[in-house]
């Protein structure tokens, strides 16, 4: 189940790293130093990139060397990373459910270009991701 957790999370990553390259693209950086809006900050976005991805690298090395307390730092690292998650769709969703006045900042927010599929599939992959981690750290399925 280790092997399919990291997986999942390859590929929850994969879809990850193409909505930060998208809001970099689309001015993110810069949009979330002004002020006003409601727009994903970059502190958020670069924390949960950076928690996520040090949390792969340690669930790879407990792939490798079956160390049961890495698997639960793993775990810890991913459950933060989640709650940005939520953070940051909770913002999108906002986002697009509204319908701001045509010449507004938030019309060109970064964040809007993200596609609906590739949000959705980060976010059930992500969901998965941090079960099966959970049930790996907490020893479910070993022989």
């Amino acid at each position: 189940m280790e092997w399919v957790a990291l997986i999942t999370w390859v590929l929850t990553a994969g879809g990850g790293f193409v909505m930060l390259a998208l809001w970099l693209k689309h001015g993110g950086m810069r949009q979330s130093e002004g002020s006003g809006g409601d727009r994903i900050r970059s502190a958020r976005i670069l924390s949960h990139f950076a928690l996520a991805a040090t949390g792969l690298v340690i669930w790879i090395i407990y792939v490798a060397s079956d160390s049961e307390g890495l698997a639960w730092v793993a775990f810890v690292l991913l459950a933060v990373v989640a709650l940005l998650g939520f953070s940051m769709l909770a913002i999108w969703l906002r986002q697009r459910s509204q319908q701001p006045a045509s010449g507004t900042a938030d019309t060109d927010a970064a964040e809007r270009s993200f596609p609906v599929p590739i949000v959705a599939m980060h976010g059930l992959l992500a969901a998965t991701t941090l079960v099966l981690v959970l049930l790996v750290a907490a020893g479910v399925g070993d022989s």
